[in-house]
């Protein structure tokens, strides 16, 4: 699923965001629908900080994942995808 389609962002897919997302990707992470995260956005009451890049809104995935509660990125998801062996050669003791 990419970050623009239906429904909310899962877990893993947060982690997978760009630097900045559109508004109706971070809708999408809030649990929003877009015309209410545009509703929030002209009233200055977006629950964090946002960038006007021209005439488009651009929010920080940094930022918004602070919203949400979330501070620290795990391991990447391909890491996690790798065999056994690798991390036992790798991480030898």
């Amino acid at each position: 699923m990419s970050p623009t389609s239906q429904g909310p962002l899962s877990f893993v897919e947060m982690f997978e965001l760009p630097t900045v997302v559109d508004v109706r990707t971070a809708a999408r992470a809030l649990g929003v629908c877009p015309s209410t995260a545009y509703r929030m956005l002209q009233r200055q009451a977006f629950p964090c900080p946002v960038l006007r890049v021209g005439g488009r809104y651009r929010i920080p995935t940094i930022e918004l994942m602070r919203a949400l509660g979330v501070d620290e990125h795990p391991v990447y998801s391909a890491e996690l995808s790798r065999p056994t062996e690798f991390v036992q050669e790798t991480f030898a003791f």
